[in-house]
């Protein structure tokens, strides 16, 4: 017999994705970033689904234009 362990591994803990991003009404750029992003999720491109996020978010931080507007 050789030694090879067999305990099973540690469980997974799966949890759900976060919330994507919302981007400002009447913001032209984060407009063109949800078509983006819808775009890609209906094709399953879901890292580009990821990066669309990461630019939504990101815009709405650096966009003074964004500040004590509502979503």
């Amino acid at each position: 017999m050789d030694d090879a362990k067999t305990t099973m591994a540690a469980p997974v803990h799966v949890v759900d994705p976060p919330e994507p991003p919302k981007p400002h009404r009447g913001c032209d750029v984060c407009a063109a970033l949800v078509g983006e992003r819808t775009e890609a999720a209906r094709v399953g491109n879901w890292s580009k689904v990821a990066d669309a996020n990461v630019e939504i978010g990101r815009h709405k931080g650096a966009d003074a234009s964004h500040s004590g507007r509502d979503r």
